[in-house]
């Protein structure tokens, strides 16, 4: 009888276990990094949605109120909110941007204005 090189099954079976171990843990980290990516990107866009609500605010005249600006179309899901409070005998005003992304409050910005 010759002498056969070669795997045997039981080899072959621990090795595809070790493998589809390993292709797991990539996979499992892949989906992590995709989600930490998705949420930094929701964050950083509702930070610049705020910064320019408050620009917004800063360029109107001194009011009790504002209305926020409409959001445009390729930011679909965000909502901004705008709330003022009246400080220091009415010559300052706390500006609270708050914008939220699907109903879930993603960034809140404060500012200050000075009626001049």
């Amino acid at each position: 009888m010759k002498k056969e090189a070669g795997f045997s099954l039981i080899e072959v079976l621990v090795s595809l276990a070790i493998l589809c171990i390993i292709a797991a843990g990539s996979l499992s980290g892949i989906a992590t990094a995709s989600k930490a990516v998705f949420i930094a990107d929701e964050r950083a866009t509702a930070k610049n949605l705020a910064e320019s609500q408050v620009e917004y605010v800063k360029k109107h005249d001194y009011a009790a109120s504002y209305a926020p600006v409409l959001i445009p179309g390729e930011y679909d899901g965000y909502v901004a909110a705008i709330d003022t409070e009246t400080l220091r005998y009415g010559n300052i005003q706390k500006i609270t941007v708050t914008v939220q992304h699907h109903d879930k409050g993603v960034t809140m910005l404060e500012a200050y204005k000075v009626n001049r």
